[in-house]
């Protein structure tokens, strides 16, 4: 018995079995922000490929979404490959994507009539596979849809991203229900980083860490997504935490 175990043909065709009937065990990647203390509260030390992501904007940002974008587009510059971004509103602004790294030539944008039309697109590209990243701005994501777009981003092991807007402040309370995505993030704009000589720094975010499966949230003050994509921790975000929170809560 010990010989036919050891046999590498019937090793293979054991694995071969396995990955016809579904059962093999799958490889699990992730893209890393780059930042310790971060990578640290996610499962695997980044944010998962072949899983639903899910941002949205923090205080006035949750009507117009600015930081939430540009933070998901940071996250889609750092693939390879190109990105489809499904919307209703086209009022993306390029040249802000372009400063995170996120080059409009990369972008397939597929400009939709309605919401349902958006998950279809979202979930039809989140299946072709071989994209770097597929983004849906959506209203609302119920849980039976989220689990569709979870399961199509495993198949094929494509980053989703889905930025949550609104249209009215009122309906910001529809994030509070539960949804199938892997981690939930909501992006506040903070004042700029400090300067030692009169200027505007680099922009600021609260990143808030909602939820995470697998995982412990956490809130993080960070450098707004450079040209790379890139993201680090403010310099005096110890020192900032406080004002940052109540900054939130007054907005």
């Amino acid at each position: 018995m010990a010989q036919t175990s050891a046999n590498p043909i019937i090793s293979d065709l054991r694995d071969r079995i396995q990955h016809l009937e579904g059962t093999a065990a799958r490889r699990t990647s992730v893209l890393p922000f780059g930042l310790a203390e971060l990578d640290a509260q996610l499962p695997g030390g980044g944010l998962a490929f072949g899983a639903l992501h899910e941002v949205a904007g923090g205080g006035n940002g949750a009507i117009d979404g600015a930081a939430a974008a540009l933070f998901i587009g940071g996250i889609a510059a750092r693939t390879t490959g190109k990105v489809v971004w499904c919307l209703t509103r086209f009022d993306l602004f390029f040249p802000a994507l372009a400063s995170v790294g996120l080059h409009p030539d990369r972008v397939i944008f597929v400009e939709c009539d309605k919401e349902e039309t958006v998950l279809a697109s979202f979930e039809e590209a989140l299946r072709y596979g071989g994209l770097g990243a597929v983004v849906a701005e959506l209203v609302r994501l119920p849980m039976t849809a989220s689990r569709r777009l979870q399961l199509a981003a495993e198949k094929s092991g494509t980053l989703g991203l889905v930025i949550r807007r609104w249209r009215r402040q009122t309906e910001a309370s529809d994030f509070g229900i539960p949804t199938a995505a892997a981690t939930r993030w909501r992006i506040s704009v903070l004042p700029s980083e400090p300067l030692p000589v009169p200027g505007v720094g680099r922009a600021r975010w609260l990143a808030e860490l909602m939820r995470v499966r697998a995982g412990e949230g956490g809130e993080f003050i960070i450098g707004a997504c450079d040209g790379k994509g890139r993201i680090c921790l403010s310099s005096d975000a110890a020192n900032r935490q406080d004002q940052a929170r109540r900054s939130f809560a007054q907005s």
